[in-house]
């Protein structure tokens, strides 16, 4: 629910199906890239928040879902979108009815792709819309027509992703958690709204750093929209870092999965390909190029593990 500051604090339905781990774990691990350069690694485990609704999904999800009031759910997403799977995961848990509008009509006489097919099994009924369609889909017009498409005019909607102003007050409380343990906090980013909610929990004196996943330089406009939406203007210290996307959204290249291997191997840790292999490659570049003073404690949101079928 949310308290009178417009705060979420997680009171999720009185559902033992949605009932987290919070906080989540904040691991310290001996890594030599950061020890040499004087630099502490803390890696902040969302990913054991929820068994279904995996780090920085339950976070964002469930202020929305408490907001649908027990409506069926309407949202967005790509063929191998995470987000569609939290929410259909969610909705079978809760016994709620979701629907899933995915990007790409061509992909509607294919067979189903083994995170689609996830979603399915949860009870998502999945909707295919062209991509031209898709990109227009926060305008009004084309999302009533998608929904009445749907047959789902009456549904509580959630966008691509999950950011909206409630999500990002939802992820209020992760900066809240680590503005007593770390300096400079990282996290992947896909639409921004975990970094806009991270950032303004963290206070003075902490920087939160976002690690896009997809091309285009476009996400600095949106977390700033979603930070106004939200708290009514910009909040917190936050910057992006671009180069790490590796080719863009669902895309990996040998490089990454070389890294991804190689800090499971170091520390135990399956490593999420997506999201948090990039941002904790971006780190230990970082960490090389001398861009953490001394003393530096970052702290790396495992926002996700990885989907097995």
């Amino acid at each position: 629910m949310f308290d009178n500051d417009g705060v979420f604090r997680p009171v999720p339905f009185d559902s033992e199906a949605l009932r987290p781990r919070l906080p989540s774990p904040l691991e310290e691990v001996a890594d030599e890239r950061f020890a040499r350069h004087g630099v502490r690694l803390l890696l902040k485990r969302d990913d054991l928040i929820h068994p279904e609704l995996v780090g920085n999904k339950w976070r964002k999800l469930v202020p929305n879902l408490e907001a649908a009031a027990g409506r069926p759910v309407v949202t967005f997403g790509g063929a191998y979108s995470n987000h569609l799977r939290a929410t259909a995961a969610a909705g079978r848990l809760l016994g709620l009815p979701t629907v899933g509008v995915v990007r790409g009509d061509e992909l509607a006489d294919r067979p189903l792709n083994p995170s689609l097919a996830r979603c399915a099994a949860d009870g998502m009924r999945l909707c295919f819309v062209d991509r031209a369609t898709y990109r227009r889909k926060a305008d009004p017009g084309t999302l009533a027509a998608v929904l009445s498409a749907a047959d789902a005019e009456d549904a509580y909607v959630v966008p691509e992703g999950g950011s909206n102003a409630a999500a990002v007050r939802g992820c209020l409380a992760l900066g809240e958690e680590l503005r007593d343990h770390a300096d400079v906090v990282a996290v992947a980013c896909g639409t921004g709204g975990t970094l806009a909610g991270l950032a303004a929990g963290l206070g003075p004196g902490r920087r939160a750093l976002g690690v896009p996943v997809l091309k285009g330089g476009f996400l600095g406009d949106g977390i700033r929209a979603l930070q106004t939406e939200a708290f009514g203007g910009p909040v917190g210290d936050w910057a992006l870092d671009e180069r790490f996307h590796f080719g863009g959204y669902a895309r990996t290249t040998p490089a990454l999965e070389d890294f991804a291997r190689d800090f499971e191997g170091r520390h135990g840790l399956p490593v999420e390909r997506l999201y948090v292999a990039k941002s904790l490659y971006a780190l230990v570049a970082l960490a090389e190029e001398g861009a953490f003073p001394r003393g530096t404690r970052i702290a790396a949101v495992v926002t996700g593990a990885p989907f097995s079928p």
